[in-house]
């Protein structure tokens, strides 16, 4: 009897332990269940919401379509004519009349462009665009396409800014609505944004990307004295897109489109657009007044962090130990800069706010306008100290800011230099004000240490290192006194302005042909 007794308890613990397990078995599954359960849910969710962003998507889209239009540009004079891509070498030959290998161009004919545009004002029958010089440059005739399909064919342009390439074409009609202006300044890396226009002539096109860098500099326009702040982007920019609005999760115009980085000419992920902060300023401008009118300083200058070659040794002989700040390398002769600002010195705050770059410099001064005064944080003789400019405007052709590139002259040893104290006949034949002290350079030797530092006959040595020099002796004592090997900074003066030069011992430096 014990050993069925056994049997049977052995076979119920069997059991109870089958049980067990099974019911392990099924706590599990349903545990794995739930969470698959939950993770489906979760992306079902995640679906919704980019549900949400393809509705903000086509809520967008709706929201610009009417304000966005195509501009059919109509160029003539000479060479307008267009030809066909020459990329077949029969036609490429056939069409080389002159046989220069080149096919020729009519010297007379008419061209026709394409761009797009976004409708910032509008009221009272008539309604403003802001969109790219270079779509509008040269036109003899500017026809707008409105979304609708309506045709304005006596579009006109009220005012161009080759610097910044913008322009403003006024046209009369109504039943039209406008875009909203958004804070450029908001943007971020990162933040998605949809590029409206009329690329390739597909008119109506939205693409949309993500901002990838701001504050670029991309030497796309076509002009020596450009405002060049660029809001990079992935969105799909092609010809055609150019005018167009660059426009946030808002639906408001944060950029112009204005360019692309390609070898091929169409878009090969880099765009930029001119943000919608500066745009807004010269569009006002031009819509106002036909022209923009910047604020005008005067210096040349370089970055502290990335300076030209020839510039570094002067940066580094001043003592300056900051990492941002804004070199000033030469002042312009009667530019509202003079006496006031001098080449050596290093701005560092404007206004009170840090200055980082010489774009940023160079908006803010032609941002805040003529008459103006503006107050500068600099570095000068080894201290801060602050000083006032009052801005002057700047003039057509030139920028407030010209960087320098000086001479690459040769030279060895020596410094190379004959001076003498400027009487009042010097100082008029050298075009220097009645009242400058310094000491007078005569000759250059060629070869000479003080030619290689870009020195010149007429130039009037006003400060070795930080010794103010009032006369020869003063230069001769100074100069004398001078670590060649370190280098010290010289400031000059002539009827250009003052800048400023390091003497220093190298080598012979030799040009590449």
């Amino acid at each position: 009897m014990k050993p069925i007794k056994k049997i049977l308890t052995l076979a119920v613990i069997g059991a109870a332990g089958v049980a067990t397990f099974q019911v392990g078995q099924s706590l599990v599954q349903d545990v794995r269940f739930a969470r698959a359960e939950e993770k489906v849910e979760h992306a079902r969710s995640e679906l919704r919401t980019l549900g949400d962003l393809s509705n903000s998507y086509k809520t967008i889209s709706k929201s610009m379509e009417q304000s966005v239009v195509h501009l059919r540009v109509t160029k003539t004079g000479r060479g307008m004519r267009q030809l066909p891509q020459f990329d077949d070498e029969t036609l490429r030959r056939f069409f080389d009349r002159d046989g220069d290998g080149e096919p020729d161009v009519p010297e007379d004919g008419v061209a026709q462009a394409s761009g797009s545009g976004v409708i910032m004002d509008a009221g009272n029958g008539e309604a403003f665009i802001v969109t790219n010089n270079h779509v509008i440059a040269d036109a003899s005739t500017v026809e707008i396409v409105l979304e609708d399909g309506r045709h304005i064919t006596d579009a006109k342009v009220v005012g161009a800014d080759p610097k910044s390439d913008l322009a403003v074409v006024k046209i009369q009609t109504d039943r039209v609505i406008k875009a909203k202006w958004g804070d450029s300044d908001k943007l971020e890396k990162g933040d998605i944004i949809l590029a409206f226009g009329s690329p390739f002539g597909y008119v109506g096109s939205m693409s949309h990307g993500i901002v990838s860098a701001l504050n670029r500099q991309a030497n796309v326009i076509s002009n020596s004295f450009a405002y060049e702040n660029f809001i990079q982007v992935d969105a799909p920019i092609n010809p055609g897109n150019s005018g167009g609005p660059l426009v946030n999760l808002a639906g408001e115009v944060v950029g112009i489109n204005t360019a692309i980085a390609s070898r091929s000419g169409s878009f090969s992920g880099i765009g930029f657009a001119i943000p919608s902060n500066q745009a807004k300023q010269v569009y006002e401008a031009l819509k106002t007044s036909g022209k923009i009118v910047r604020g005008y300083l005067g210096v040349q200058i370089a970055d502290i962090k990335s300076p030209p070659p020839p510039l570094r040794e002067r940066i580094d002989a001043i003592g300056y130990e900051g990492e941002d700040g804004i070199f000033v390398d030469g002042v312009l002769r009667s530019s509202p800069a003079y006496n006031v600002l001098k080449p050596g010195d290093v701005i560092t705050e404007i206004d009170g706010q840090p200055v980082k770059s010489t774009v940023a410099l160079r908006n803010k001064i032609a941002a805040t306008g003529p008459g103006q005064d503006v107050k500068l944080t600099i570095f000068r003789n080894k201290k801060t100290q602050s000083v006032t400019v009052k801005l002057g405007e700047q003039p057509d052709e030139q920028s407030e800011m010209a960087m320098r590139n000086p001479a690459d002259l040769p030279g060895n040893s020596g410094i190379g230099v004959t001076l003498v104290t400027p009487t009042a006949d010097d100082l008029e034949a050298a075009g220097l004000p009645a009242d400058a002290r310094g000491a007078l350079v005569k000759q250059v030797r060629p070869s000479s240490l003080a030619a290689r530092a870009g020195v010149r006959p007429g130039d009037l040595i006003t400060r070795v290192g930080d010794t103010d020099i009032a006369n020869v002796e003063d230069a001769r004592k100074a100069l004398a006194a001078m670590d060649l090997s370190k280098g010290t900074a010289i400031q000059v003066a002539n009827r250009e302005g003052e800048r400023m030069v390091t003497i220093k011992q190298g080598p012979n430096p030799t040009r590449q042909r």
